[in-house]
């Protein structure tokens, strides 16, 4: 499985937007593209994308930035790659007996890889990347 660097940006942008905060306001571009390593520029075009699949709401003026449009429960990592790679490419036609079975294997890993990203949800990697309270 090949994740652009667009795509792999467009996810650490939207866990950033699923941490909890102690206020409620939006998460300013500049933070999350410090935060993260991603060059502002190609954040807010990252953004956009993200915008315009419903996946993110912005706030205009000084206390601007963006929010997750749903909890982030209701997002799952394989829309999140969709809206900014779209849904990949078709499998290749073929009439050779040997393409068929390899084409039918390639289907089969492309179609388990998108059950684990349809079923993992940004909520569920944000839990996996908070640090853990320990009691004994």
């Amino acid at each position: 499985m090949k994740i652009s660097a667009k795509a792999e940006y467009a996810c650490l942008a939207i866990l950033a937007l699923a941490r909890p905060r102690s206020d409620d306001s939006p998460v300013r571009i500049r933070e999350i593209a410090e935060a993260n390593g991603i060059p502002e520029r190609y954040l807010v075009q990252i953004l956009l994308q993200l915008k315009g699949a419903g996946l993110v709401h912005s706030t205009r003026g000084a206390s601007g930035g963006y929010r997750l449009a749903r909890p982030s429960s209701q997002i799952s990592l394989g829309e999140v790659l969709i809206a900014i790679d779209g849904p990949g490419e078709p499998p290749r036609e073929s009439h050779e007996p040997a393409a068929q079975v390899l084409a039918a294997v390639w289907e089969h890993i492309r179609l388990a890889e998108r059950a684990v990203l349809d079923q993992t949800s940004i909520a569920d990697l944000c839990q996996r990347t908070a640090p853990h309270e320990w009691f004994i």
